[in-house]
C-alpha cells in the first residue's frame, strides 16, 4: 500500500488486514480554528479526510503543524474504518465494550452477594478491636 504520508507500522498492518485502499480517501486541508493565535488562524493546519466507500469523515487539528496532523488523521481514519468493518472485534470496539460493561449496573443477586461479603469482612475486623476497660 502506498500512503501519501509515513504512518506507524501498527496502522500499516491494520490497513493491510482490512484491505484499506488509500486511493478511496479524499484529502483536504483547511485553516484551523480555536486557540493558538496567529499560528493557527493564518496557516493551513487542519486535515479533513473522507472515506468514499464507508462515508466516514475525519477532521483533525490537534497540533500546530500540518504534517503531524496529517499523519494522525490518516491513523485515525484507519482506526475508524477498522471499527466500521470489524465492529466489536476491533481494538476501539473492545475498548468501548469494556467501558460500557464497567458502567453497567450490577444485577440484584451479584450486589447482594458483594454486600454479604463486605458485611462478613467488617465483622471479622470488628473482632480485632481492642477491648476497652473502664
Amino acid at each position: 500500500m502506498n500512503f501519501p504520508i509515513e504512518i506507524g507500522h501498527k496502522y500499516q498492518l491494520i490497513a493491510k488486514e482490512i484491505g484499506f485502499n488509500p486511493e478511496d480517501i479524499e484529502e483536504h486541508f483547511a485553516r484551523g480554528s480555536g486557540h493558538g493565535g496567529q499560528s493557527i488562524n493564518k496557516s493551513t493546519n487542519c486535515v479533513e479526510l473522507h472515506h468514499k466507500p464507508t462515508g466516514i469523515d475525519v477532521r483533525y487539528q490537534h497540533h500546530r503543524g500540518l504534517l503531524r496532523n496529517r499523519k494522525e488523521a490518516w491513523e485515525l481514519m484507519i482506526t475508524k474504518v477498522e471499527e466500521s468493518i470489524k465492529g466489536e472485534a476491533s481494538a476501539l470496539g473492545q475498548k468501548k465494550h469494556k467501558i460500557q460493561k464497567q458502567k453497567q449496573r450490577r444485577s440484584r443477586r451479584s450486589k447482594e452477594k458483594m454486600l454479604e461479603e463486605k458485611k462478613k469482612r467488617s465483622e471479622i475486623k470488628e473482632f480485632r478491636r481492642s477491648i476497652e476497660t473502664d
